[in-house]
Order: structure tokens, then sequence, then C-alpha cells
């Protein structure tokens, strides 16, 4: 099967990943919080940024690679944490992490994810990202880094917008709970999936496999989308940031950052990235979009700029470079992927992305991603006839 001929865009593999996995998990994986005002946001702003196109500009190959902490990469995006990856697809962490180190860009796995560093220890490429959610013990957080760093992963992220459980409303109306619990409801719906039912039913009900070891099953005061790894965490701070800097020698990338004055505050402290993101709409739906925030954060800081949320071409990806990212990562488009095709999919996705980075790079006659064009404001309003 030709899958470019089949599921030439993300939208194809978004529709085909609906199908396949059960409505409780579509709800997890799709849904934002509130309205959805920051993820409709996230889309549209993205939707209003142009560039100009270039013409006779002769036969040129983009080049399509970029360098970031010190090494190069062959594509300007990876793929983004998300927790209980497992639960959307059966041992989704490592298939990403076995397409991701394949492509030679990074993955990078979540605290409560549903493996833990050390069952992705052989399928991590040179690019393992390991992406912290606070701790409150001191100790916990030093074995967890040491673990994530015997493991192979190389960079850290502290995401720092997550500082209470978000309401997801339509995650709590799916029935979902952390852990997972199979109502008859659930179960009707699991019966209607059997390609996810199969895979789930050999390797089990997911959980937070990284977290067994500081925790027990003690959910009871929890909200329907806490978890109990929020019987661990703790709201970080400044002086966490700086404790985590001392405990971690590799590059280490705050993730969840909208204010121009935060980006320069954390410049000062040593970090070595500044991780553009509204939590893809899932955290606060007053927010901003993550594209209309990335320009005051590049004219703040000196440090490379990483962006997501709401990127769904590679023409978004060029957008979000055009106005400062130096790098782009994704979460829901790979596991849309997965979900659609399983693991072909993932491959499916970056050769996907890649080629339609290439194609608007054609349009744009940029040779490289150094040499984008000033992005522009596009305008919905109708062009006015000439009188």
């Amino acid at each position: 099967m030709d899958l470019h001929a089949t599921y030439p865009a993300l939208s194809d593999l978004r529709r085909r990943a609906q199908r396949r996995i059960p409505k409780f998990v579509w709800e997890y994986l799709d849904s934002g919080t509130g309205d959805e005002a920051t993820k409709a946001r996230n889309r549209s702003d993205l939707d209003q940024i142009g560039m100009m196109p270039a013409v006779l500009g002769g036969e040129f190959t983009p080049d399509l690679s970029t360098s970031l902490f010190g090494q190069m990469l062959p594509l300007p995006f990876g793929f983004s944490p998300i927790g209980m990856s497992g639960l959307i697809w059966p041992d989704a962490e490592g298939h990403l992490a076995r397409a991701a180190a394949k492509a030679g860009i990074p993955y990078a796995l979540s605290t409560v994810a549903t493996q833990s560093p050390e069952d992705l220890a052989p399928h991590l490429g040179d690019h393992g990202w390991f992406q912290m959610y606070p701790p409150r013990d001191p100790e916990i957080r030093k074995d967890m880094l040491e673990r994530a760093k015997a493991a192979g992963f190389n960079t850290l992220i502290l995401t720092v917008d997550v500082p209470v459980a978000s309401r997801r409303e339509r995650q709590v109306r799916s029935g979902l709970t952390n852990p997972p619990r199979l109502t008859p409801r659930l179960m009707a719906q699991v019966a209607m999936r059997p390609a996810w039912a199969m895979g789930m039913a050999r390797r089990g009900m997911p959980h937070m496999r990284m977290l067994d070891k500081y925790t027990s099953d003690a959910t009871a005061n929890l909200s329907p989308t806490a978890h109990v790894g929020y019987l661990l965490r703790t709201a970080p701070d400044w002086d966490y940031v700086k404790w985590l800097r001392d405990h971690w020698d590799g590059p280490f990338v705050i993730k969840g950052v909208l204010r121009p004055e935060d980006a320069a505050q954390l410049e000062t402290l040593g970090v070595d990235g500044i991780w553009v993101s509204n939590h893809a709409g899932r955290q606060f739906d007053g927010a901003p979009s993550s594209i209309a925030a990335l320009p005051g954060i590049r004219a703040a800081t000196n440090l490379p700029v990483i962006f997501d949320s709401g990127v769904e071409s590679g023409l978004d990806i060029l957008r979000a470079l055009a106005l400062g990212a130096d790098f782009v990562m994704l979460g829901r488009a790979a596991h849309f992927a997965l979900a659609a095709l399983g693991p072909k999919g993932i491959d499916h996705l970056i050769d996907l992305l890649a080629k339609d980075i290439s194609a608007n790079m054609g349009q744009l006659g940029a040779t490289d991603l150094k040499n984008l064009p000033a992005p522009m404001a596009l305008t919905e309003n109708p062009v006015k006839p000439a009188p």
C-alpha cells in the first residue's frame, strides 16, 4: 500500500486513529481543558502565519538538518512526552523511541509514562530526553535523575505549567480515571476496538511504571484527572530549577514557558533551552496560543527555543522556525499516527512531515532552515475587487 496515497496528511491519520481506539482513550488524547478555546487558538493562530513564496530559484534540494544543543539532527522536529502514552496504543513508548532512534530525532519520555527509563534503555538512540514532573522529595529527585541518566537519556526537561491537575472536562465525561478502571461502560467501548483490545490484553492494563518504586495505589483523594504521581509532586519554584541545574550535567530545558520575562530569568539560572508551550491547550483555557507567545520569548533570550502546541504539518513546523523557534516537538500527531497504523504509522508521519517541509521550502526558495523568509500575518478579510 502507498501510504502517501491513502494517508497524505495528518488529518487522515487522525480520522483513522479515532476509529481504532476506544472513545475514552480518544477523549484522553484529543481533549483540551474548559471549552477548548486555547486548543482552538493554537490552530487558528498558526493558520494566520504566512510567508511570501519566491520564484525563479532554480533547482535545489532543501537541507532539513539543524543543530540543537551542539548536536546535528537530520530533521527539525521530534516527539514530545505524553503521560500514559501506552494507554493510547500498546507499547507506545517503545514504538516511538525505536522510530525516533531510527530517524535520528529526539524522543521524550514522561515521568508518568507507562514504561520506565529502564524499559526504554535498549531502544533509545542518541537523543533520548527525559521529562520530569517535579517530585517534592529531594531523594526521589536524585534517584529519578540517576535512573534517567543510567538508561541513556541525555537531556532533562522540567515541565512547569502543571502546578495543579487541570479539569479536562471531556476526559471526565468519558469515564476515564487514573489508574484506568474498566467499568461496564468502558468495556463496551473496548469491545468495539479489537486491535487495541488485543494489544492491551497481551501487555496488561497500563500504569505509571516509573513511579512503582515510590508510590502505593492510594489514590482515593485525587481528582479524576489527577493520578498517583500527584502524591509525589510539588509546584516547582525558581529554587527548584537551581537545584536541578546543580544535579544534572546535560542539557536542561524548561517546558511550558509563555512569558518573555520568565525566559529571560531562566537564562540567568543556567538552563540550556526554553520550551514554548501551553500544553496543547490541556491546562489553562485562557492562555494565548503558543505561536503568539513565541516571538516575545525569542526576543527575550539567546537560548535555543523549542516549540509545540497545535502543530499538524510541515508548514506549521516552518511557521514556528520562521518566528524564532530552533526546534519543534509533536505529541498528539505522533500518537494519531501510531494509533492509525501501528509502528509503520510513526515512520509514515516522519516521512510525511519531511516531504511537506521540503515541498514548502521549495515554494519559499529556502535552501536550508536558516534562510526562511520572514513571517507575515495573513488576513481572513476577503480581498476587495479593484474599482
